[in-house]
């Protein structure tokens, strides 16, 4: 999601012009166009053409070197499968409620460790701006506060991917910079968008593959409820999406984050439309999440709608994006479910 972000021929925006008759984009427009911010911060990529999709596009605000996050406000679990009970972040042993994050499957139990224990776990953040986080005020999203919570825990965490930005210490620890988050990115490629599904294929080229990490942090989707684009099969792509990381990876962790909503563009009259359209996608998303958990693969979903509801105004700095509050919410809810995993 970005108004200002990456786009195929520019770095970020800071604003260009919008494109005339075309659908917003969060982050700036991957390859075809670039898009500019309704409300948010922009990208520095070219002009968007005429008919493409034009920019109420969102910039990725990200999680400010030195937040102090204490917390945030995490939810309170999502159904699982069968029976017992898990330890906090929805990894049930074998289902069960999980206390402090998403639905947990039946393969994503506290059981199964992704991470080594002789060598540093490696988590791939992947997905759009809310990933990315390249805003001035706030580097690095929701990653700074994650990686607090994980080296005051104790858990020897980096981050891996082709992307590179945020603070160069957190705590006085050198914070690792690298994700996989693309600005103004959707699920699957289409007219106005790359999608992050381009990034795994050919698989010989993937950034699975090339980074092999051992947990995958996956929020993507926004865009494409940004776009209104066929979002009542992004269930769907999300699910191939998913399928080709396991192909590729077998033995990888994934956990799915369903996303926050959204103040939309007033000016446009999509305030209310858009967060519906982002609460049925992420609504959609547990059930895919343990159809894969059933059939053995290590999955779980993390909550992100609910702590972002969508009179918490105050977490957001600009239509789409967390600000450094949201981003510690954020950072704690994936902390939730990642830290028995480590």
């Amino acid at each position: 999601m970005n108004s200002a972000g990456m786009s195929s021929t520019g770095g970020e925006r800071t604003g260009g012009a919008p494109a005339t008759g075309g659908t917003s984009s969060i982050g700036g427009s991957a390859s075809v166009v670039a898009t500019t911010g309704g409300g948010g911060k922009s990208t520095t990529g070219g002009v968007a053409t005429t008919g493409g999709q034009s920019g109420s596009s969102v910039s990725a605000a990200a999680g400010g070197g030195g937040t102090t996050g204490t917390g945030g406000n995490p939810s309170t679990g999502g159904s699982a499968t069968t029976g017992g009970s898990s330890s906090a972040g929805g990894t049930a042993a074998t289902g069960g409620s999980s206390s402090a994050g998403g639905t947990s499957s039946t393969a994503g139990s506290a059981a199964y460790h992704a991470c080594p224990t002789d060598t540093t776990c490696k988590i791939m953040p992947f997905g759009d701006s809310i990933t990315d986080g390249y805003n001035s005020d706030t580097p690095g999203g929701y990653r700074v506060e994650l990686f607090r919570r994980a080296h005051s825990g104790g858990k020897n965490i980096t981050f891996v991917g082709s992307g590179y930005n945020g603070p160069d210490t957190v705590d006085g620890v050198a914070f690792p910079h690298n994700h996989e988050g693309h600005s103004g990115w959707s699920i699957d490629t289409y007219t106005g968008r790359s999608g992050i599904s381009s990034l795994l294929t050919p698989a010989a080229n993937s950034v699975m593959t090339k980074y092999n990490p051992h947990i995958v942090l996956l929020m993507i989707g926004t865009n494409d409820a940004i776009d209104n684009h066929d979002i009542a099969n992004a269930p769907t792509r999300l699910g191939t999406l998913i399928d080709t990381i396991f192909t590729q990876l077998p033995n990888v962790f994934i956990i799915v984050a369903q996303p926050i909503p959204s103040r939309g563009d007033a000016s446009k009259g999509d305030d209310t439309e858009l967060s519906a359209r982002l609460k049925t996608y992420g609504d959609a998303i547990p059930a895919l999440v343990n159809a894969r958990g059933a059939a053995g693969k290590h999955i779980v979903v993390v909550d992100m709608y609910t702590p972002f509801n969508p009179t918490k105004t105050s977490l957001l700095e600009d239509q789409w994006h967390p600000n450094l509050a949201g981003y510690v919410v954020m950072g704690t809810q994936w902390y939730s479910v990642l830290q028995p995993l480590l």
